[in-house]
């Protein structure tokens, strides 16, 4: 690497979350050069020893792109006084500066270390100044050490950002006594990373903080995969391949632990379960309060239903069918109502018509869903006002590097709703379902609307399936098909898939397409041309970015949703001098890019571009487009719903993917006019049933599956529906066994 020395003239962008700089470094030799890279707490007037590389920037010229830098502290008098002179040190300014320098010369910066009560001497030095000056040169040594310290183990600068914001001067003492507790603290911290600072630190791998931290990694991981628990003997198995040790010393670990509150160790179904106690209290408080709604006395209904029904149905212009009134009915007589079905099956009509049901019943009604497409999905075709259930319950960020957040609407401060309704309900987690039901007051009805032959949850969990399937509520299961049934393919193809029958396709004048490609590159090349000009050119009327969704079952591969990603943003949105873009580890975001958000943020502020007022919170799976990339500021802006502009900077790019394609996970929720199924080989555990039908009926004017017939019908062949430990559904069975 290159090396470049001098101090820091002017600091033209500085973002001290993750310490992200762009300056101007000079020595007494030298015309300015701009640097670029990350450090922690960046001041005019420090010197540096930089080392990177020269880097030829296509708007700014020839920058320093540095990777790593060492402080210098100055040696002469001179030097010292224009270091003090910078404002490093709080409390000494220039004049005050210039004296201490004057009194002790070259020793000046060992007085500050070693011997601050010297500084008496000093005129307009009192005991209170001599505090402040001493804490800051303390803090300024400390930042400097730690530097230093993380550097030699492998841990970047903007880590160290987060690390003394929450360490402070401990950082390097609570490393070097637990690194292991970085995986709790500090979020971007993985098991892997604290092991590696571990080994170097010469901490034993049989530690007990090593086993605790491990067991906990793999439970959130799993978590990650949808288990809200392990069984025991899983985990232990998993933990021993893990941290190369027998199982009996993590056993003897894992026993000690409950009584630290970090996991619950509980017998269900015959079998030691392993719980972290986020999910624990989760699955227990929904089982317990699913209980309380159904037991409750519920506000009554006017007396007449059929006549408000009669009503209704007049005024829509529809004639409810028996499976529907019964759903209708349903959903008034009990406490929690789940009504299931798939695509066609009348659930919109169904949820229109309950809202219109309790209204005029003088019940007041809250209708909500996991994410804000299906909510405004509602909205749209109710005309009446739906919310997403985190806007529903009143989230406010609660800050600190985990994200956490918490609800306004909880058991102290419920939901004044007498009713709520939840549309995609096959997409809540344990978390968010519990959120929910602690909001709900005594004597409330909730009604959950869904398709259970979808994917489950992204996140921990199976809920609207374990509910359906402990038996202990009552359930509407839609099967006759309505919508479309004549005329679309699409439907009547989610239904054949849904009950293990081959898909009809390609005939004339219809909705469902095969073309039939063997080989990845041939069924990429397939997809590049009907997302480039096939499609643009017989659907003139859809634009080919917002309007067509590739939904891939994969994220690695030639047709994964990474590499279709870059392939569809080359032909779809192509580089151009009018265009910025940001390069961002292996990815490249360029204005015009449609991108999706992939994780929760409950704090990052957005603007509506037509009212100008604002809010905060984007959400997994939003899905929004790039209208500014701001190169000066490192800063992405992405607009959400057409009005919702969010600005993103440097610590939150990782947040962003290209959404040309997504995932049949990620699409969950969404409905788009023309849906292209990349099918080439897909490892048997996941090319299953459910996905080829979650994936087509997201589609409402057409779908194309590109790959063979073989492995289509393999998918509608194989009903494997992927294991999630869950105990939800034993724990409500409980209660029925005891009812």
């Amino acid at each position: 690497m290159e090396e470049l020395k001098g101090s820091i003239e002017e600091i033209i962008f500085y973002n001290e979350e993750n310490g992200y700089l762009v300056a101007l470094v000079s020595d007494e030799n030298e015309e300015p050069v701009t640097v670029v890279g990350n450090m922690l707490l960046a001041r005019e007037g420090k010197s540096f020893v930089f080392r990177g590389k020269t880097v030829l920037h296509p708007t700014y010229g020839v920058q320093f792109a540095f990777e790593e830098y060492k402080e210098t502290v100055p040696t002469t008098a001179e030097g010292i006084e224009a270091f003090l002179s910078s404002g490093i040190v709080r409390g000494i300014g220039p004049k005050t500066a210039a004296l201490i320098v004057k009194r002790f010369g070259d020793r000046t910066l060992d007085i500050l270390e070693n011997n601050p009560q010297e500084l008496l001497s000093v005129d307009g030095i009192g005991e209170k100044k001599i505090k402040i000056i001493e804490e800051s040169f303390r803090e300024h040594r400390e930042i400097s050490g730690l530097v230093i310290f993380l550097r030699e183990h492998g841990i970047s600068t903007s880590m160290a950002a987060r690390l003394y914001k929450k360490y402070s001067g401990n950082a390097i003492r609570v490393i070097e006594e637990n690194p292991y507790r970085l995986v709790d603290d500090i979020w971007g911290v993985g098991f892997k990373t604290a092991d590696d600072i571990a080994f170097n630190l010469g901490i034993d791998k049989d530690s007990e903080y090593r086993v605790e931290c491990g067991i906990k990694y793999i439970l959130n991981r799993d978590a990650g995969d949808g288990h809200t628990f392990l069984p025991e003997n899983e985990l232990l198995e998993k933990a021993s391949a893990m941290l190369g040790l027998e199982s009996a010393q993590i056993e003897e670990v894992l026993e000690t632990m409950p009584f630290n509150g970090d996991i619950r160790i509980e017998k269900l179904e015959n079998r030691d379960c392993v719980f972290l106690m986020p999910f624990f209290r989760a699955e227990t408080n929904v089982c317990s309060n699913l209980v309380r709604l159904l037991n409750e006395e519920h506000k009554p209904l006017y007396a007449d239903v059929d006549g408000i029904l009669a009503g209704i149905q007049a005024e829509m212009d529809i004639r409810l069918e028996r499976e529907q009134m019964d759903a209708v009915k349903s959903a008034a007589e009990n406490g929690i109502c789940v009504i299931t079905g798939g695509p066609g099956t009348g659930k919109t009509t169904i949820i229109n018509t309950i809202i219109r049901l309790f209204e005029r019943s003088g019940l007041e009604t809250a209708v909500a869903a996991p994410t804000g497409r299906a909510a405004k999905r509602i909205t749209e075709t109710s005309g009446f006002e739906a919310k997403t259930i985190h806007r529903l319950l009143e989230y406010v960020y609660a800050g600190g590097d985990d994200g956490e957040v918490g609800f306004q609407k909880n058991s102290n401060s419920p939901l004044d709703a007498d009713v709520v309704i939840i549309d995609e309900a096959s997409m809540i987690d344990i978390l968010l379902m519990n959120a929910l039901l602690s909001a709900m007051k005594n004597g409330s009805r909730l009604i959950l609307v869904g398709d259970a032959d979808q994917l489950p949850p992204v996140g921990a969990g199976n809920v609207l399936r374990d509910i359906i399937d402990s038996e202990l509520v009552h359930t509407v299961k839609l099967r006759k098909i309505f919508r479309q049934a004549g005329e679309s393919l699409i439907v009547v193809n989610a239904h054949r898939i849904n009950g293990g029958e081959y898909p009809c396709y390609n005939e004339k004048d219809k909705d469902f397409f095969l073309l039939k490609k063997s080989g990845a590159s041939d069924i990429l090349e397939t997809v590049r041309n009907l997302c480039a000009e096939r499609l643009p050119a017989f659907y003139t009327e859809y634009d080919p970015v917002k309007d067509v969704q590739v939904i891939a079952p994969l994220k690695k591969g030639t047709v994964g949703t990474i590499n279709l990603n870059k392939e569809l943003q080359e032909i779809l949105n192509p580089p151009s001098k009018k265009l910025n873009e940001k390069v961002f580890k292996n990815r490249i975001f360029r204005e015009g890019d449609k991108v999706m958000q992939i994780k929760n943020n409950y704090d990052i502020e957005w603007k509506n571009l037509e009212d100008y007022s604002d809010g905060c919170g984007i959400f997994n799976g939003d899905v929004g487009y790039i209208r500014r990339i701001d190169k000066e500021f490192n800063e992405i802006t992405v607009v959400f719903e057409e009005v919702k502009a969010a600005v993103y900077d440097a610590t939150r790019f990782d947040e962003l993917e290209l959404a040309y394609a997504v995932t049949v996970h990620k699409s969950q929720g969404s409905e788009y006019p023309i849906v292209v199924i990349p099918l080439s080989w897909i490892p048997p555990v996941m090319a299953t049933r459910n996905l080829l039908y979650t994936a087509v009926t997201r589609a409402k004017k057409a779908v194309i599956i590109v790959g063979t017939r073989e492995i289509m019908n393999s998918m509608v062949d194989n009903n494997r529906i992927s294991q999630r430990y869950s105990g939800l559904k034993a724990r409500l069975r409980v209660f029925l066994d005891y009812e």
